[in-house]
C-alpha cells in the first residue's frame, strides 16, 4: 500500500459511503491504493429504498467477501411476484452462469454500514460526520486536487488532498454541481416513496410487483404510471412502497406520500398495511436515470453511481449499478495509477465514460424507450393485462428488465436482449 504522506492526504479521496463509494473504496484498498472514504452522515443511518436486491446487486456483495447468509441476518427470495391486470404471476430468477439464482432483502441502515465497514477491513480509512463542501482546483489547470469539508461534531474545518477525487454523493452530489456538472434534463427521473408496516407476510420469499398503480381518492379511478411493491423484511415488517416517473402529466400534482396511503388502504385487512401499523414514517427519494448526469470523468473527478445517473430506467434498481460502476471505476483507477506519466494516467481515466457506456449504454437507451412508453397509464395497463397471461413472454421481460442475461452462451432470450443493447445508440 501507498504510505500515506498524512492523515489528510491520499491516493484517492471517494466522497460518500454509500454502496458506490463503498464499493469503489473497497476494491481501491483492495488493489494496495491509499484511500480515504468520506462519508457526511454516523452509521447506522436510514436510506430510502426498496430494500430488495436482485441477483445482480448479490454478485457484487459476494464479490466483496460479505457474508450473506441467513445467519448473517439476510433474506432470500426466489424471484418476483407480479400483479397486474387482473393476473398474479410468479417468476424465479433465471438460471445464469453469469448471476446467481436468488436475491437479498436487507434494510439500508444496516446494509450501507456493512459495505463501509468492509471497505474500512480492506484498508480504506473511513471519515464519519464528513460533510464536504467546495473541491480544491488546480489554479493552472483546473483539476480537483482535495475537497474542503467540516469534520466531526464541532464541524473542523480540514482539507483533504489526493490527485483523484469519485463522487459518490448520491443524486445531489454537490461535488458534481461545483466542478459544472448539471443534471440532464433529457433523462428520465423517478421518485421512490415507501414505509415499513408489521405485517403477517413478513417472510414473503418472493418480491412483490403491482404493475398497476390506481389512485381511487376521486370520483373516478386513475391508473398512474407507476408500480407498487411489497418486500417481505423478515424482522416483522413489510416494505411497502411505489415508484414513480416523470414522464406523466400527474407526476408533479400529485402527492405522492397520499397515494401510497391510499394504495395501502385498498390492500387486505388482514395484511396489516394500516396507519397503526406503520412502524416509521413515509420517505420519499429521487432516482437518477440513464446517465442524467456526464461525463463521468472530467479533471480529476469520476462520478459513481446516484452521482452519475446510474439507475435503471427499466426497473428503478439502484444499488446493483452503484456498486457496479463502483467496481469499474477502480478498475479504471487502478490502472492509471500504474502508468509512468501524467499523461499516460490521463488517457487511462478517459476510458472510464466509454467503459460505461459499453457496459450500459444501450440498455439505457432501450430503458429510456420504454419509460416514455408506460409514461402513458394505458399502455401501462394494456401491456399488464395482456402480457400476464403470457408465462414465455414475462421471463423475457422479466430478463429485459432486471439485466439479467449471460452475455456469452445464454439462451435465445438472452441473445435477443443482448443483440438489442449492442445496437442500440450507447447516449
Amino acid at each position: 500500500m501507498t504510505e500515506p504522506l498524512s492523515e489528510n492526504t491520499a491516493d484517492v479521496i471517494v466522497v460518500g459511503a454509500g454502496p458506490a463509494g463503498s464499493t469503489t473504496a473497497y476494491h481501491l484498498a483492495k488493489a494496495g491504493l491509499d484511500v480515504l472514504l468520506l462519508e457526511k452522515t454516523e452509521f447506522p443511518r436510514e436510506k430510502v429504498c426498496g430494500d430488495g436486491l436482485t441477483p445482480r446487486a448479490v454478485k457484487q456483495l459476494v464479490a466483496m467477501g460479505i457474508d450473506i447468509s441467513e445467519e448473517a441476518g439476510w433474506l432470500r427470495n426466489k424471484g418476483l411476484r407480479i400483479i397486474g391486470g387482473g393476473v398474479r404471476l410468479q417468476l424465479d430468477w433465471p438460471d445464469l452462469a453469469s448471476f446467481p439464482d436468488y436475491g437479498l432483502v436487507r434494510k439500508r441502515d444496516d446494509f450501507d454500514e456493512q459495505l463501509a465497514r468492509q471497505a474500512q477491513k480492506a484498508g480504506a480509512r473511513l471519515f464519519e460526520r464528513c460533510n464536504v463542501g467546495a473541491p480544491i482546483l488546480d489554479d493552472r489547470t483546473g483539476r480537483i486536487t482535495g475537497v474542503h469539508a467540516k469534520l466531526g461534531e464541532d464541524k473542523r474545518e480540514v482539507t483533504f488532498r489526493a490527485p483523484l477525487v469519485v463522487a459518490a454523493d448520491g443524486n445531489s452530489t454537490r461535488l458534481s454541481l461545483a466542478m459544472g456538472l448539471h443534471r440532464r434534463e433529457d433523462r428520465p427521473m423517478g421518485v421512490a416513496v415507501r414505509t415499513y408496516f408489521t405485517s403477517p407476510r413478513h417472510e414473503d420469499d418472493y418480491l412483490e410487483s403491482w404493475l398497476e398503480l390506481w389512485d381511487r381518492r376521486g370520483p373516478v379511478d386513475r391508473l398512474l404510471p407507476g408500480y407498487g411493491w411489497i418486500f417481505g423484511m423478515g424482522d416483522g415488517t413489510s416494505n411497502v412502497g411505489l415508484g414513480v416517473l416523470n414522464t406523466s402529466d400527474s407526476f408533479k400534482e400529485l402527492d405522492w406520500r397520499e397515494v401510497l396511503k391510499a394504495w395501502c388502504a385498498s390492500m387486505p385487512e388482514d395484511w396489516g398495511y394500516t396507519p397503526d401499523n406503520m412502524t416509521g414514517p413515509i420517505r420519499g427519494a429521487a432516482l437518477p436515470m440513464a446517465f442524467n448526469r456526464q461525463p463521468h470523468y472530467t479533471k480529476g473527478l469520476l462520478l459513481v453511481g446516484d452521482a452519475g445517473g446510474l439507475v435503471n430506467p427499466f426497473n428503478g434498481e439502484g444499488i446493483a449499478y452503484a456498486m457496479e460502476s463502483g467496481q469499474l471505476a477502480a478498475d479504471v483507477i487502478v490502472q492509471a495509477h500504474a502508468r509512468a506519466t501524467p499523461a499516460g494516467r490521463e488517457m487511462a481515466l478517459q476510458r472510464y465514460p466509454r467503459v460505461l457506456k459499453d457496459t450500459y449504454g444501450g440498455y439505457y437507451t432501450l430503458g429510456r424507450a420504454f419509460v416514455k412508453l408506460i409514461g402513458n397509464p394505458k399502455v401501462m395497463q394494456i401491456a399488464a393485462q395482456r402480457g400476464l397471461t403470457h408465462p414465455m413472454l414475462m421471463r423475457f421481460t422479466l430478463k429485459l428488465l432486471a439485466n439479467l442475461t449471460d452475455p456469452t452462451g445464454g439462451d435465445a432470450m438472452d441473445r435477443i436482449i443482448n443483440g438489442l443493447s449492442k445496437v442500440a445508440p450507447k447516449a
